[in-house]
């Protein structure tokens, strides 16, 4: 069996990527993980922190998963087009539950600017991803808020339909 720790960041992020962060309450966390709340508060001081610690962790799944799921290609063109695979290849792994981050982002307030910090590095780290010095910058950021809109489009609708015209969209600009 798992530590405490592990079993309250393993429940947590499952209920926040499922049902969102504020529908999470902090009890319900406790009762799944099947920990004390003492436990809980040793190791996490608030329901931030450990929003914190599940973005972190959710950062380096996700760009472990995209990395590994990108290494097969070959060329530029061909690993930026599996980007756009791997969107489709999430959508059915997570049931088309889009981007962890901008679902947390569209439920924080302006308060809560360690975990608006984290929310922009992801996005800074996916923005570095589609840069390539065989593509201009522009081009770069164009592939960019194309795989972003991917992602929220496919969410919005459960469909993968807008993904792969993207990747149509993309392939016919590089």
């Amino acid at each position: 069996m798992s530590s405490p720790k592990e079993r309250i960041l393993e429940t947590a992020s499952g209920l926040f990527h499922q049902q969102g962060y504020n529908s999470t309450g902090i009890n319900q966390i406790i009762s799944e993980a099947a920990v004390a709340k003492a436990s809980f508060y040793s190791h996490f001081k608030s329901k931030d922190d450990l929003c914190i610690a599940f973005l972190s962790a959710r950062h380096e799944y996700w760009f472990y998963e995209l990395n590994t799921f990108c290494s097969k290609s070959t060329g530029t063109k061909q690993r930026l087009l599996a980007a756009f695979d791997f969107i489709i290849y999430m959508n059915e792994k997570e049931d088309f539950r889009g981007c962890s981050f901008l679902n947390i982002l569209s439920e924080i307030s302006q308060d809560q600017a360690s975990i608006l910090s984290l929310i922009q590095a992801h996005k800074k780290d996916l923005r570095k991803f589609f840069k390539n010095e065989d593509i201009s910058e522009s081009l770069s950021d164009h592939i960019y808020l194309l795989f972003e809109s991917s992602i929220i489009e496919s969410q919005l609708f459960k469909s993968n339909e807008l993904v792969y015209k993207s990747k149509e969209i993309v392939d016919s600009l590089i």
